[in-house]
């Protein structure tokens, strides 16, 4: 094969995926990466400019979606007009949850990466993130219920965070995990009922 064919990308980072995938992005070696994919290191350069360069191609197009289907489902909550917020609570989470794992089950190899392998990179804090991302969104809906006239007890930031850490890996441990999509979605659909029966007797006075 000619290092320069239509398939030596693929080779590249179809070795990239093992490698990655059994030694995380630090334990990873460019050289046994180039040895799998049957190329000289100056071929490789010809496509990227470091391992990290060749983790992200990977990895990006699936964070991306992830993310932003994530941070939409978090602006149509937060357009809703306040007095129609508390019966949509968990509609939207609901959706993206469901979107979610069908996503992970088609693209398990490459997010597998981004959730377990990715120490060391930029996307090392992923779901932390999405984690910072749900305590803002939680304490402005504690504060949206308050002007509603509604008593909720005090939840602090640290609390939140606790909370909303927990969920996002318990739902991503099962996605991650091998398991058949109707077991994940029957997990994520149990997981979500407990995270939101919690979240409202924290609520309610």
């Amino acid at each position: 094969m000619q290092e320069d064919s239509p398939g030596t990308l693929e080779k590249i980072e179809q070795a990239a995926l093992e490698e990655f995938s059994e030694k995380g992005f630090l334990g990873a070696s460019l050289r046994q990466i180039v040895k799998q994919a049957g190329v000289t290191t100056g071929a490789f350069y010809g496509y990227f400019s470091s391992k990290e360069a060749l983790f992200a191609a990977i990895v990006e197009p699936h964070a991306r979606a992830l993310m932003g289907r994530f941070m939409k489902a978090q602006r149509s909550f937060a357009e809703l007009p306040a007095n129609e917020k508390p019966e949509h609570v968990a509609v939207e989470s609901g959706s993206y949850l469901h979107w979610m794992v069908e996503y992970i089950c088609h693209h398990r190899a490459p997010v597998k990466l981004l959730l377990c392998r990715a120490e060391g990179t930029g996307y090392e804090n992923f779901i932390h993130d999405m984690v910072e991302v749900e305590v803002e969104s939680t304490l402005q809906y504690i504060q949206v219920l308050r002007c509603l006239g509604r008593s909720v007890p005090e939840l602090d930031r640290q609390l939140c965070h606790i909370l909303a850490s927990g969920m996002f890996n318990a739902i991503f441990e099962v996605v991650i995990h091998n398991l058949p999509y109707e077991q994940a979605m029957r997990y994520v659909n149990q997981l979500r009922d407990f995270y939101t029966a919690g979240w409202l007797k924290l609520m309610t006075p």
